[in-house]
């Protein structure tokens, strides 16, 4: 079965230090709290605020210890009016058996504000 994990975080700049640091932090974080490894993974979708263009996030994906092979994407997120800025999602797709309703998205720094329903303390 495939499953989505959701995950979101905010950035302090529009830098590629920050981009790739804190994209990878957030996808580290969603693989950790959900018990993922790369060769789990389906797919990842990485969209951004259309105030974060200095890199692209998938890159840090990708770059992160055994998840070269992993299809990664990046999209700008809608431009919507009063919209949470300088944010990186995170959908990444799974294959697991864990129910729905037991999966952990992950929402960091100021992107807690998206799902707070979602949000639980660090196992």
């Amino acid at each position: 079965m495939i499953r989505g994990i959701r995950g979101a975080i905010t950035i302090k700049s529009n830098t590629p230090e920050v981009i790739y640091s804190e994209t990878e932090r957030l996808v580290k974080e969603m693989a950790r709290a959900n018990n993922i490894a790369p060769e789990d993974i389906a797919s990842v979708i990485v969209t951004t605020t259309p105030d974060i263009n200095a890199a692209f996030p998938a890159k840090a994906v990708r770059s992160i210890e055994g998840w070269k092979f992993v299809p990664t994407m990046c999209t700008h997120e809608m431009d919507v009016p009063g919209a949470l800025p300088l944010c990186i999602r995170v959908l990444m797709h799974v294959n697991t058996t864990v129910p729905q309703k037991d999966i952990h998205h992950i929402y960091l720094n100021d992107a807690v504000k998206l799902r707070p329903d979602l949000v639980r303390e660090k196992r």
